[in-house]
């Protein structure tokens, strides 16, 4: 995909009044950590009351001690603040830490955007988030468009996965998508558009939804928790847009070392343990169990149709993904504990550890 050309204007209604924080979650990745929070800085002149919250995940590198100096910084000291946590206890954990505390102030924002450290706004990126929800009362979260570091544009909306898409994941076949009109997994468009959900590497959240239908579950430790979320505040009744003209630009799997994008035009990286557990988690807490071991399974079934593609030379150039038969089959069978629900409320009391860690589960 092409990047195309940013818009040269932004035309904004005064935003005085309206409180936004920011929360970025860091992990051994402080000093792009602090080049997001730079170019956090002009946004602050769009937004006055913009406030940041920079959260170090007991990275043991260094980087609260780091941070804390970039915090100290007036450039940054009125309006940004450290909150360091004793313990890894990934995305969802870390960043419901920070919103909770966001949402229990006596003033607390009316929004909150969650952004990735590795990455880095273009103009007015917050701002065209903050724009989209008040213009769209019944939105409860908007994401932005990532771009790659070379400008060009990747995945950042998406179709919530499906016991079809499954298949096709296995499958890898573009006929078998066609037979079974698979969705589109990824969802581009150049104007604005309601999703399933939207990339948590710059989402923003109506603090509103998030008190209705609480804030991350906390038996994920990384990846998916953010669909689930949005699953939820889509059962309730609430949105998920996507909106290209927020522009972020994305370096991905900085801390995990994970990159999910465009693997069909390279060899695909192993996808660690924790990736299979929060799937089958996925759907476990979403449609049940029995559909979660249905996943579980259709997934073998769309691999034996490429496996068959591959002996026989059907798939040619085709790089082949015999690990991932090896990690599917170890990691992705659902589990008991996929079915307890750890969702934390704004309001709970802060937990020295997450559930998943707490009870085990992963």
């Amino acid at each position: 995909m092409n990047a195309g050309a940013p818009e040269s204007s932004v035309i904004l209604d005064p935003v005085d009044e309206v409180r936004i924080a920011v929360v970025i979650v860091n992990y051994r990745t402080s000093e792009l950590a602090k080049r997001c929070l730079a170019s956090l800085l002009n946004e602050k002149q769009h937004l006055p009351r913009l406030q940041a919250i920079l959260v170090d995940g007991c990275s043991g590198d260094g980087s609260a001690a780091n941070l804390a100096k970039v915090v100290a910084d007036p450039l940054y000291s009125q309006w940004v603040s450290l909150l360091p946590l004793e313990v890894n206890g990934g995305f969802g954990w870390a960043n419901n830490q920070a919103m909770s505390l966001l949402l229990q102030q006596p003033d607390p924002p009316e929004f909150i955007h969650l952004l990735n450290p590795d990455s880095e706004i273009e103009r007015a990126a917050v701002a065209r988030l903050v724009e989209y929800l008040r213009e769209n009362a019944k939105t409860a979260a908007v994401g932005s468009q990532l771009l790659e570091p070379d400008g060009s544009l990747t995945g950042s909306a998406f179709s919530f996965p499906s016991l079809r898409g499954e298949f096709s994941r296995g499958a890898r076949t573009g006929l078998v998508d066609s037979m079974l009109k698979v969705p589109a997994i990824s969802i581009s468009s150049s104007t604005p558009i309601e999703v399933d959900w939207a990339t948590g590497a710059s989402v923003m959240f109506r603090s509103e939804a998030l008190k209705q239908v609480g804030l991350f579950d906390e038996g994920f430790f990384l990846y998916h928790e953010e669909i689930e979320l949005m699953w939820r505040l889509r059962q309730a009744g609430w949105g998920i847009a996507f909106e290209p003209r927020s522009r972020v630009r994305h370096v991905g799997g900085a801390s995990t070392g994970v990159h999910s994008r465009r693997t069909q035009a390279r060899a695909e990286p192993r996808k660690p343990s924790y990736w299979y557990r929060s799937r089958a988690r996925f759907f476990a807490l979403t449609r049940g169990r029995t559909v979660a071991v249905l996943a579980y399974l259709i997934w073998f079934a769309g691999y034996a149709i490429w496996a068959l593609r591959h002996i026989s030379g059907l798939a040619r150039g085709a790089k082949p993904f015999s690990h991932q038969f090896r990690d599917h089959a170890r990691f992705a069978l659902p589990r008991p504990s996929d079915e307890i629900v750890a969702a934390r409320a704004w309001n709970d009391q802060q937990a020295p550890m997450p559930a998943w860690m707490e009870r085990g589960w992963l």
